[in-house]
């Protein structure tokens, strides 16, 4: 045998080199500074784009998504079940055992009726379950927004020499407060919560309940003469000087 008969029983390897492939890079195109404030404000106001399930919908689609998108009870109500209402009576049940005693003192907190109160804890529910979004949201009244309120009104009018006025100013500040955060809404001005710090919700939490504690010293020490202030010094100053009571 050859010695180069060997060689030839290896198969030719060709080795193809393929053509590189350029591709240019183009530039995005220069928007005006008009173009990129509306942009952000885009990007700020409606990050999750909430008009995005009306793009190719034919009008009467548009009014039905619409009235859903107001009044989220129009979305679920059709698929609810007797299940979930039996569900939902006990909750509501559990909740209102505490709901109930809750709304009496934080109208005392505010210094108003009890019957004020209880109005408070079962009507924004009512009104939450046809507006709202949420399921796991409880809505009502808090404990600083109630001391607040009655502090605030007891600078301009006494509650017991004049209570129709004191109910009076309560219900106009309260009406005017949710126009206020009715306009927030509207606005889609929620992300300015992102700019307070853990820091700051953290102190403003425990300042609060400082305070609401502080004020709850007045029923328990059976104080007659308390102060309408709610800042530290004037709180404890008030207990010591009034001992004899």
């Amino acid at each position: 045998m050859e010695p180069n008969a060997s060689n030839s029983m290896q198969p030719d390897h060709c080795l193809e080199i393929t053509p590189m492939e350029v591709h240019k890079v183009v530039p995005p195109p220069h928007r005006s500074t008009i173009q990129k404030l509306k942009s952000r404000l885009k990007e700020t106001f409606f990050p999750d784009d909430p008009l995005r399930q009306f793009k190719g919908q034919p009008l009467g689609k548009k009014w039905i998504l619409a009235a859903q998108y107001f009044f989220p009870i129009l979305q679920w109500g059709p698929n609810y079940s007797f299940k979930l209402f039996k569900s939902d009576i006990v909750s509501g049940l559990t909740i209102a055992s505490l709901a109930i005693p809750q709304g009496i003192s934080y109208a005392k907190l505010a210094s108003l009726p009890p019957i004020v109160g209880l109005y408070s804890s079962f009507v924004p529910p009512l009104v939450y379950a046809v507006l709202g979004s949420s399921r796991d949201l409880a809505v009502g009244p808090v404990s600083i927004a109630s001391l607040i309120l009655g502090s605030m009104l007891k600078q301009e009018v006494s509650p017991t020499n004049d209570p129709l006025l004191f109910l009076q100013l309560a219900f106009s500040s309260t009406f005017f407060a949710g126009l206020f955060q009715a306009s927030l809404g509207l606005l889609r001005l929620g992300f300015i919560i992102d700019f307070l710090s853990k820091a700051t919700l953290i102190g403003f939490m425990a300042g609060a309940a400082i305070i609401v504690s502080l004020q709850q010293l007045k029923s328990l020490l059976g104080i007659t003469h308390f102060t309408k202030q709610m800042n530290l010094v004037p709180v404890l100053s008030s207990v010591f000087h009034n001992t004899n009571e």
